[in-house]
């Protein structure tokens, strides 16, 4: 993952590039005129793993978190990132706002069906309810089951789910954890009402 970032750093820097290694080999390639930006973007790296977000922090611009983050998970993983300059911290949650904060954490419950697998682990284990989760989903046959057994409390944690004034208040803690810019993905079958609804956060 260094080799590739650093790579395609140095191309869309516009740089010709000769790199002979493991994983990538470039033999004296640059990109044309007419495909470099005109101001050379910021490399993110989403990943999620420790040594993983040592090399982001090492070399990328900045680091996408997948979802769920929480301000636990953003604290730890600034710990394995430990940025020496800028570097940008994008988090990304599943997210629902409502009038109604009822509405908000059922519409929410479905993406978090996966949230008890493995993969998720290294999102889950800064959570003070780290154990209990890992213990629900033990005893749920599905996900479904398990999404549904959800403690109200830990859906408003594992997503931005509320009022506008409470998704507000979850992004202010994202923000003072270290987070950089927010992304919230909508849920349900009508995407386009979803991010209508999501606008009342701004």
């Amino acid at each position: 993952m260094t080799t590739y970032i650093t790579v395609l750093k140095r191309l869309l820097g516009g740089e010709l590039v000769r790199h002979e290694g493991r994983y990538v080999r470039v033999d004296g390639l640059r990109l044309d005129a007419c495909a470099l930006p005109a101001e050379v973007p910021a490399v993110l790296a989403g990943v999620r793993g420790p040594r993983s977000l040592a090399v982001s922090g090492d070399v990328a611009d900045g680091t996408l978190l997948a979802e769920p983050v929480t301000p636990a998970y953003v604290r730890q993983a600034l710990t394995h990132i430990a940025p020496s300059r800028p570097h940008r911290l994008v988090a990304y949650n599943i997210a629902s706002v409502d009038d109604d904060p009822a509405a908000a954490r059922a519409a929410v419950r479905p993406a978090l069906e996966a949230v008890g697998e493995p993969d998720w682990r290294p999102h889950i284990t800064p959570l003070p309810f780290h154990d209990e989760l890992v213990s629900l989903r033990s005893r749920c046959d599905s996900p479904r089951e398990f999404a549904r057994a959800l403690p109200d409390e830990w859906v408003g944690q594992l997503a931005v789910a509320g009022t506008p004034r409470q998704a507000r208040s979850r992004l202010a803690d994202l923000f003072d954890a270290g987070v950089s810019s927010a992304v919230l993905a909508p849920v349900g079958s009508d995407y386009l009402a979803s991010l209508n609804s999501l606008a009342a956060v701004l």
